[in-house]
């Protein structure tokens, strides 16, 4: 997790993330103060329920507002790699950083493979990381909606590359637009699935639905209202060093859930972890999935 120094609402995403919410001058001041607030916060409740966390402070050398959003730049695996993506928005790509990728790989034995060269190929690919790309890591299948930050040839490039079968498609935005990351409306647990089925092209659906049952996966359907409103597919499930499976969801679907929803989400986890995190919701367009990025020590 990335602690922020300066937090707030990035000009440059909010072309293709419309989950963003532009905050009023006079809010501008109090966004870092409150943001960080909920960090804190967030890292202190999943350390309480014996989640590792390992945090790292974000620079004033360079302008990076989305920082605290690390899984679009990096991501682990449990073969021993450690990869970092080509970038959609350019403020962004500031966030890469070579200390972490050093530490990282040096504590946990990662081989770094760096395919962040492709947003410079033309036409530039983009692949903003487990945002773009939600993995069903036990069954190697990767799934994406495709998106200005999501591109086929990366995709397709990226696969081929670990050994995973690719199920690509479209979702949609509330005004039709493409849904901008992935995990924004899909969630792929041990035994169960998060899903915005309705946001899915009625030309995509059935297959993508086929593809995750064949998994022996339990699909939980959440609404379009829900995905669109409460945050419902940023979702991630952890376990603990007990080895108790931790769903970590915002708060917002979690006070929003049916009870059909809620018994089905206790059924597949030992503990559900609503996390209140409303200002970096509103202003980064994120929600508690996007601030978290998994290590798979090689070891796994």
């Amino acid at each position: 997790m990335i602690e922020p120094v300066q937090f707030g609402f990035n000009q440059e995403a909010f072309e293709t993330n419309s989950f963003q919410n532009k905050p009023e001058m006079n809010e501008e001041q109090t966004i870092q103060i409150k943001a960080l607030s909920e960090f804190k916060r967030f890292v202190h409740q999943l350390k309480e329920l014996g989640i590792k966390v390992i945090v790292y402070q974000d620079t004033l050398d360079t302008f990076t507002p989305d920082s605290i959003f690390p899984n679009n730049w990096i991501s682990t695996h449990q073969h021993g790699e450690l990869y970092t993506y080509p970038m959609a928005v350019p403020n962004r790509r500031n966030e890469r950083r070579t200390d972490i990728i050093q530490d990282l790989s040096t504590k946990y034995k990662l081989r770094h493979v760096d395919i962040s060269s492709w947003e410079n190929d033309e036409p530039p690919r983009f692949l903003e990381g487990t945002g773009g790309m939600i993995f069903d890591r036990i069954n190697e299948v990767c799934y994406a909606a495709m998106s200005p930050r999501t591109h086929t040839s990366a995709l397709e490039e990226f696969c081929e590359r670990m050994d995973y079968n690719l199920v690509s498609f479209n979702a949609f935005g509330k005004d039709g637009e493409a849904i901008y990351h992935t995990n924004v409306m899909l969630s792929i647990g041990e035994s169960f699935v998060c899903i915005g089925k309705d946001t899915v092209a009625m030309n995509d659906r059935s297959r993508v639905v086929r593809s995750l049952e064949s998994a022996g996966k339990e699909l939980i359907d959440f609404t379009n209202d829900q995905i669109y409103s409460q945050f419902a597919g940023n979702m991630l499930q952890l376990r603990n060093t007990k080895d108790e499976t931790i769903l970590v969801l915002s708060d917002r679907i979690y006070h929003d859930l049916t009870s059909h929803q809620k018994s089905r989400l206790e059924f597949h986890n030992d503990h559900l972890l609503p996390i209140d995190i409303r200002t970096i919701e509103e202003i980064g367009g994120g929600s508690v999935r996007c601030m978290l990025a998994e290590i798979f020590p090689k070891s796994l």
